[in-house]
């Protein structure tokens, strides 16, 4: 009996995939009441009047979130495909000016000069970094050196 059950909910979980096309840009629900909380918040608010002149609209940010929730808990398809169709309009409008470029020539390849060594300035300045102390404690290069802030913790 249990595993006609399982084969019942596995099969309405392919039909439920086969049938959601790109359910892969589907973020968690929790992340869509984050972006409508901060769309709406006031410093956002004070943000959009400075850049655009205006306050935006929020509204997409709440429909996806309640087309998420229909979709996680009862598996809304039509809810799933609002949800997909939404996130693929934000990504076309986030990826516009990338695509409308016409200033910057785009590469095919990197720069031949691509790893060349950084000038002496540089290189001089980089020697007494954490960064590269870390790195050469790492390949061995000098021994590891005592690092105060970390393996302690004092409560007063």
């Amino acid at each position: 009996m249990a595993d006609s059950t399982n084969k019942e909910n596995k099969d309405q979980d392919n039909e439920f995939s086969a049938k959601i096309e790109d359910e892969w840009m589907i973020r968690r629900c929790t992340v869509y009441d984050e972006e409508y909380r901060d769309c709406t918040s006031v410093k956002a608010r004070f943000n959009q009047y400075f850049i655009h002149g205006k306050t935006i609209d929020c509204g997409q940010w709440k429909k996806d979130s309640v087309n998420c929730y229909k979709w996680s808990e009862s598996k809304n398809i039509n809810a799933a495909k609002e949800l997909v169709q939404s996130e693929k309009l934000r990504r076309k409008e986030r990826l516009l000016p990338h695509y409308t470029n016409n200033i910057w020539k785009k590469r095919k390849s990197p720069p031949e000069d691509w790893n060349k060594p950084l000038p002496e300035y540089l290189q001089k300045e980089y020697e007494h970094t954490y960064l590269n102390i870390k790195s050469k404690e790492m390949k061995g290069e000098i021994p590891p050196s005592f690092d105060v802030n970390l393996g302690f913790c004092s409560i007063m």
